[in-house]
C-alpha cells in the first residue's frame, strides 16, 4: 500500500487567479492523495486497457467538481458573512476573494462529489480480487479542458472509475470549497463553472445503451436545463433495459425542484436513494412522520426505495412494505460520506443478483459504518475486499437483478 500522505498547500495572495493558472502536476501535489490509489492500480492492472468493455455495470451521471478542503474557525465564517453548515453557490470572482481570505490557511484538493464516492466504493467492492469478473464502473458529467478537469479524471481513473465525458475546450471545471470548523460542521461554497452544463448527446446515449444500471445524481436538478438531459437519458436507459437509480442528494434541492424530481422518479426510477429527511421531503411529510412511513409511501411509486436514518438504522421499501435494517455498530469518526457508502452496498447487491434484501441492507449498513469509523469519505480497498468476502449471498444465476421491486 502506498505510504499514507497528507499533502497541503499554503494559499498565497491572489489565490483566485493562481488556482486557474496551476498545472495538473501542481494540483496533484496538493491533492488529498488516496492511500489506496497505488494498491488499487496494481489490483486492476489487467483491467486498465484503453478498450471499453462491452457493457458498463454502472454508469453515473453527475456533477464533476474538485473539492478544496480547509479548516477554519467560527470567526472566519462570521467575517465573510457565511452561515455555518450551509451550501451556497458562488461565482468566479467570489471564489477568488474567498481563497484570498484564506491566505495562510492550508487546504487539500480531491476529486469530490457524492456520486463519485459511491462509484469508487462500488468499484472497490467489485474488484477482480474478490469476484470472477470485476465490475465495470463509469461516470459521465462535465469538466473543463483545464488542469482541474484533468486532475478530476486522473483521480477517478486511479480508483478504477472511468470518467467518459470529453472535456469542454476553454471550459472551467467546477470547484467546491469546503470549510470545516472545529465542531466538524462543514460549510460548502460551490463554483459550478462548466460543470453546470450537462448536455445530452450521441456520446452519452451510446454509453447509456450499454449500461446495466444508470445512476442520476440529484444535484443535477439544480443545474439549468438539465431536466431535459436527465429525461432523455432515463428514456434511453429504459429503452435499452437498464435500471434507473436516482439519488435525492439534498432536502433543499428536492424542495426547490419538487415537480421535476417527481417527473423523473415517478416515470423512470427503479431505485431511489434518500435519507430520512429527504424521503419526508419527497412525500411532503412533516418532521414528526417516521422514516418507515415515508419509505412505505414512496415504495408505492418506485420499485425499490432505500432510506437511511443515521444511527437509527435504515429501511428498504418494496410494494408498500418496509424492511428495517439495524445500524452496524461503530465508533463514529466522520459521518460525511455514510449515505454514499450505503448506496454502494445496495448497488453491489443488485448487480450481484442478491435475492436476500435484508442481507443486502446489512452489508450496506456495514459498509456505511466502516466509512463512518474512519477519516475520509471513501471506502478503503482492503476494507472493501474484507466486506465483500465476509457477506455470503445467494446469487441469482442471471447476475444483475432486473426485478428489484419483486
Amino acid at each position: 500500500m502506498a505510504e499514507n500522505r497528507q499533502l497541503v498547500c499554503r494559499i498565497g495572495g491572489g489565490a483566485g487567479a493562481e488556482l486557474d493558472d496551476m498545472d495538473e502536476g501542481e494540483i496533484q501535489r496538493i491533492g488529498n492523495e488516496d492511500e489506496d490509489d497505488d494498491e488499487f492500480i496494481q489490483v486492476h492492472a489487467n483491467n486498465s486497457s484503453a478498450a471499453s468493455p462491452e457493457r458498463w455495470d454502472v454508469l453515473g451521471l453527475g456533477q464533476a467538481m474538485v473539492d478544496f478542503s480547509g479548516v477554519v474557525d467560527d470567526e472566519f465564517l462570521k467575517k465573510l458573512g457565511l452561515e455555518k453548515g450551509t451550501r451556497k453557490l458562488i461565482n468566479h470572482e467570489e471564489r477568488g476573494k474567498l481563497l484570498q481570505a484564506m491566505d495562510g490557511c492550508s487546504y487539500k484538493a480531491a476529486a469530490g462529489g457524492s456520486l463519485s464516492n459511491t462509484l469508487v466504493a462500488l468499484a472497490r467492492l467489485g474488484s477482480q480480487s474478490i469476484c470472477d469478473r470485476p465490475l465495470n464502473v463509469a461516470m459521465a458529467g462535465s469538466i473543463g479542458g483545464d488542469p482541474l478537469g484533468s486532475f478530476y479524471g486522473t483521480k477517478l481513473r486511479r480508483a478504477n472509475v472511468n470518467f467518459l465525458s470529453a472535456p469542454i475546450k476553454d471550459g472551467t471545471t467546477g470547484t467546491v470549497i469546503v470549510l470545516t470548523t472545529p465542531d466538524a460542521q462543514r460549510t460548502m461554497l460551490a463554483y459550478q463553472g462548466t460543470s453546470s452544463v450537462v448536455n445530452y448527446d450521441s456520446c452519452l446515449a451510446s454509453l447509456i445503451a450499454k449500461t446495466n444500471v444508470f445512476v442520476v445524481e440529484g444535484y443535477l436538478f439544480e443545474l439549468p436545463d438539465t431536466i431535459r438531459t436527465i429525461t432523455k437519458a432515463c428514456e434511453e436507459a429504459h429503452r435499452n433495459g437498464a435500471l434507473v437509480a436516482v439519488t435525492a442528494s439534498d432536502v433543499s434541492c428536492i424542495e426547490r425542484h419538487y415537480d421535476d424530481f417527481w417527473d423523473i422518479v415517478g416515470n423512470y426510477a427503479d431505485i431511489v436513494f434518500a435519507n430520512s429527511d429527504e424521503a419526508r421531503a419527497f412525500c411532503h411529510f412533516s418532521a414528526e412522520e417516521s422514516p418507515i412511513s415515508a419509505t412505505r409511501y414512496m415504495s408505492h411509486f418506485v420499485p425499490f426505495v432505500s432510506v437511511t436514518d443515521g444511527i437509527n438504522g435504515s429501511y428498504i421499501g418494496v410494494k408498500g412494505e418496509a424492511i428495517y435494517i439495524p445500524p452496524s455498530p461503530c465508533v463514529p469518526v466522520d459521518t460525511c460520506g455514510a449515505g454514499d457508502a450505503y448506496a454502494s452496498g445496495i448497488l453491489y447487491g443488485i448487480l450481484r443478483g442478491v435475492s436476500d434484501l435484508k442481507g443486502m441492507g446489512d452489508m450496506a449498513a456495514t459498509i456505511a459504518a466502516t466509512v463512518v469509523g474512519q477519516q475520509g469519505t471513501r471506502l478503503r480497498v482492503q476494507d472493501a475486499v474484507e466486506l465483500a468476502r465476509s457477506h455470503a449471498f445467494r446469487l441469482n444465476g442471471s447476475g444483475v437483478r432486473t426485478d428489484v421491486g419483486s
